[in-house]
Formats: structure tokens, C-alpha cells, sequence
């Protein structure tokens, strides 16, 4: 699609009634109630899936790289925000070792050939939470603010044709659109510098949608413990940083600036109206809160929707506006049809892992915690909602070393946090055995994580060292990024699909 073409599409959603649209989407609130009341989203059958991102890198220089469209389409992933991404998503499966093995599978099944086939353009795919080196004779400032005007719509250059982002840059809604991080400070004119960041998304059915609030409850309680094991994005491209002394950017570094990074390019600033839209979310009292909640969203950008011949068309608007309801755990009701109508928790803390194995790990542990913690009525849902918001930002600036608080299975509380991971790996093995999978295979999809517990080492510790080693030994800090990005990359290779990241170690 041309510049001149995507800017008329743009131009049309713009022109969209946003009055009419959030009526249409008030009266389809009203009916999704209905829907769960009358017991259509409910599901005895724990289902699990997963969505992968990876960023594209060029052989050999590791320097960030385009995906031409029509490769992306020949390798059966999806386009995310950057022509740089590209995107999976499982099928959904039981939570049973089957389901887990099927999960496994899948990604192995479809990275695996698209690897293969990328490699013949010289292109890498790459699980990462951030990536480090723009395209070769680029700057990461200049790709990722990089934009142009076409009668008066903003386009970013480097941004997929996904209409929906374009036009995130050109509505009311006083999106930041800058990156604000200790000794990094860029303002871009669209939404673009989100591209910087990769996740995985587990998800979680639960089996009765009226429940959902009390399953979110417990998925804020584990955002903290699950992130402090996750992190995996300390560092930014090096041209991206202020002029600050090397070891100061290394000491002041977060363990997980993905966090950061998308609230403030799509939140917006302090001194603006309007609140944020990526944020930890409240507590809620009832499966009609949660519904209201969405609805409530600030819209950013209406559209006109169309059915595409599915049950839950039947809510189009309110599910387009789901689109943009940015929380960091969230309330997903999806229905392709009446008979697979689900209510689910979408867990969107935790950045691309360095290996499949890993990504599984998360997901395993996620669903055994969603399954375990209601079931046993564990005591850390008494925990304050503010004390889970402070767990859950503490664990984005240190990892396994942030200060967390948690209430444990006797009820006394605790701020160490092996004993508040450790606790986690247990419930979540609990949880697992629950669902019919045996003590071994429980502990064979956690054991990642547990060693990771054990070593008190995360990918993005693994990272930071390297990188703290280096310039304490007078290596300038864009050499010490780019090195410990060649070597986590030259990891990844023979351990993406099959290995696991504590066999870096």
C-alpha cells in the first residue's frame, strides 16, 4: 500500500461517527452481560494458548531488518506494529501434559521451517525483550521517529500498513509518544517507538466467566514474582541514551524497561488529560465491573467494523475497543462461535524469552498458578492491591533482587523473595497435577524456571553482567551492548527451539 494510499485509509477511519460507535458498543456491553449470565462463555475445560513476537535481525551483523511482506506471509506469521516483527499465536489446547506438548509443538512446528526459510534471505528471527542494533547504516533515533506527512495525516515510515496504528498518531487521544527511561529521552511524532519491545502473552480460560474477577484478583498478586523471573530488556540501543558516563547507564539500567517503554510512548504525559491506558489494572467485583470497564476505555480510534460471520460479531465494537484496552493483565471474551465461547486472562507482563522452553515455562507456571491459587484459597489474595502494584514495578526496575512483599500459604508475610518465587513454582506445580499432569511432568515445564531460581540468574541479569564486566574493563558501552547482543544471539541459534536459557549458564 502507498504512503498517498494509507494516508486516505487513515483519513476514513478518522471520519468514523465516534458518537454512534460507542452507542453501538454500550448496547453490545449489555448483551455480552446477558451472554455470560445465561452461562454461554463458560468452558469446564481449561484451555491455554500463547502469542509469540520476535524481531528480525540481519546475518551477520545482527543489525535490526525489514521483513519483506510477502516472506512474512510465505512463513505463516502474522505482522505486528514494525516491519521488523513478526508474530505467532497457538492454537488453543486443554491444560493437560498433551495440551503443554501440543503447545511446544506448534511453536517448534512453525519457527523452526521459518527460520530455514528466512535464512536464505540472510534474515534471523529473534525471541528477545528489546532489540539493541538498529539497520546497518541507520540510527535507532532515526528508525524509530522516522515519519512522514501526507495531507496532513502523520504516517511512520517503518510502521506495518496496520491502519488502526497509523491512526493512533492522528486522533484526539494525547498518547506520549516519547520514550522516558533513566538517561534515555526520545520524542517521535507517532506511536512507533513501541516497536522497540517483544513479549509472550500467556492465556488462561477460566471455566466459569463469572469467576473471572477472582482469577484476575490472584493473576495481579503473581505479576510481581512472574516478571522478577521474566525480565529480559536492561538495555536500550546504545545511540538512544543521553550523554551520561558508561558505568552510571549501567547502574541506573532496569531489568525489564519493556514495561516503561510502553507506558510512555502510549499513555499520556503527566500534565495531560486523560488517563493511562496501559497500567495495572484494579480489582473488580463482578463480571459486569469487568465488562464496564471496558466499555469505559478511553477510544482512541473508532471504526467502522464489519461481521465476519462470527458469534461474537454479535459484539464487534466493543471487541475493537478491546483492541486498544492496554492493561497489563487483561479480561479477554472471544467467541468464534457459541460452542467456543471462552472468558479468559490474558497475562501481558512478560517479554520474548530466549527460548521456546522458556516461553512454555511461563505459560505452564501461569495456568498451574490460575489453577491452584482459587482452588486453595491462597492467602495472598488478601494483599493490597497497592502492595501488588508496587511488587509488579519493583520487579520491572530488579529482577530477582527487587524488594517484594507477599503473604505465604500460612498466612505470614514475607519480603524474600526465593520464598515468594519458590512458593509461586509450588502452587504452580500444584496446580498442574490438578489438571491431571504427573509430579515429573509438572516439574520437567517448570524446571526452567526453578533453575533459573535456583542460580539467581535472568536473562536480563545474564545480559547486564556481560554488559557491567565490559565497561568496567574500558570497553566503550555501545561495544559492550552490541557484543552482548552478538552473544545472545549466537545462543539463541542452537537453543531457540530445543534448548532452554539456564544452558547458557
Amino acid at each position: 500500500m502507498s504512503a498517498s494510499e494509507l494516508a486516505v485509509r487513515v483519513r476514513e477511519v478518522l471520519d468514523v461517527d465516534a458518537e454512534a460507535f460507542r452507542v453501538a458498543a454500550r448496547e453490545e456491553a449489555e448483551e455480552l452481560k446477558a451472554e455470560v449470565a445465561a452461562g454461554t462463555f463458560d468452558n469446564s475445560q481449561a484451555l491455554i494458548g500463547l502469542e509469540l513476537e520476535l524481531y528480525a535481525v540481519a546475518e551477520p551483523t545482527d543489525g535490526l531488518r525489514r521483513v519483506p511482506r510477502q516472506l512474512l506471509g510465505l512463513i505463516g506469521f502474522e505482522k505486528e506494529l514494525g516491519l521488523h516483527n513478526a508474530e505467532m499465536q497457538t492454537s488453543p489446547e486443554p491444560l493437560t501434559s498433551y495440551g503443554l506438548d501440543a503447545q511446544l509443538k506448534e511453536l517448534q512446528a512453525h519457527l523452526a521451517p521459518a527460520i530455514e526459510k528466512t535464512s536464505t534471505e540472510d534474515i534471523r528471527l529473534v525471541a528477545d525483550g528489546m532489540w539493541t542494533v538498529p539497520p546497518t547504516g541507520e540510527t535507532a533515533t532515526g528508525y524509530l521517529t522516522d515519519s512522514v506527512e501526507h495531507d496532513g495525516i502523520r504516517l511512520a515510515t517503518n510502521m506495518s500498513d496496520a491502519i488502526r496504528y497509523h491512526a493512533m498518531a492522528n486522533t484526539d487521544y494525547p498518547s506520549g509518544m516519547t520514550i522516558d527511561a533513566p538517561h534515555v529521552s526520545v520524542q517521535a511524532e507517532t506511536i512507533f517507538p513501541e516497536s522497540l519491545i517483544t513479549s509472550i502473552q500467556p492465556h488462561y480460560q477460566v471455566p466459569h466467566a463469572p469467576d473471572i474477577p477472582e482469577y484476575f484478583r490472584y493473576a495481579l498478586r503473581i505479576a510481581g514474582p512472574l516478571l522478577a523471573l521474566g525480565v529480559n530488556a536492561p538495555f536500550f540501543p546504545p545511540d538512544l541514551y543521553d550523554d551520561a558516563p558508561d558505568a552510571d547507564i549501567v547502574a541506573d539500567a532496569h531489568m525489564e524497561h519493556r514495561i516503561g517503554v510502553f507506558e510512555s510512548v502510549l499513555n499520556p504525559p503527566e500534565d495531560a488529560d486523560g488517563a493511562p491506558k496501559v497500567c495495572f489494572p484494579p480489582d473488580f467485583d463482578s463480571v459486569e465491573a469487568v465488562i464496564d470497564d471496558i466499555f469505559n476505555d478511553a477510544l482512541i480510534v473508532p471504526q467502522d467494523v464489519t461481521a465476519a460471520d462470527r458469534f461474537d460479531d454479535a459484539f464487534m465494537h466493543l471487541r475493537h475497543k478491546h483492541g486498544s484496552y492496554w492493561r497489563w493483565v487483561r479480561p479477554v471474551f472471544e467467541a468464534p462461535s457459541r460452542s467456543s465461547a471462552n472468558a479468559r486472562i490474558e497475562f501481558r507482563p512478560l517479554p520474548a524469552q530466549p527460548t521456546l522452553r522458556d516461553s512454555v515455562a511461563f505459560e505452564a507456571v501461569f495456568a498451574g498458578l490460575m489453577e491452584s491459587l482459587p482452588r486453595r484459597e491462597h492467602p495472598v489474595r488478601q494483599l493490597d492491591w497497592e502492595t501488588a502494584e508496587a511488587n509488579f514495578y519493583s520487579a520491572a526496575r530488579d529482577g530477582l533482587r527487587a524488594d517484594l512483599e507477599w503473604i505465604t500459604s500460612d498466612g505470614t508475610e514475607t519480603t524474600a523473595i526465593d520464598q515468594i518465587c519458590a512458593e509461586c513454582l509450588e502452587y504452580a506445580r500444584d496446580g498442574l497435577e490438578l489438571r491431571g499432569l504427573s509430579t515429573e511432568d509438572a516439574r520437567r515445564y517448570i524446571r526452567p524456571l526453578r533453575e533459573r531460581l535456583d542460580r539467581r540468574t535472568t536473562p536480563a541479569r545474564w545480559k547486564h553482567e556481560i554488559v557491567r564486566e565490559r565497561v568496567e574493563n574500558n570497553v566503550p558501552l555501545p561495544e559492550a551492548i552490541w557484543g552482548m547482543q552478538a552473544v545472545y544471539i549466537d545462543n539463541q541459534r542452537s537453543s531457540l527451539i530445543e534448548g532452554c536459557f539456564t544452558d547458557w549458564l
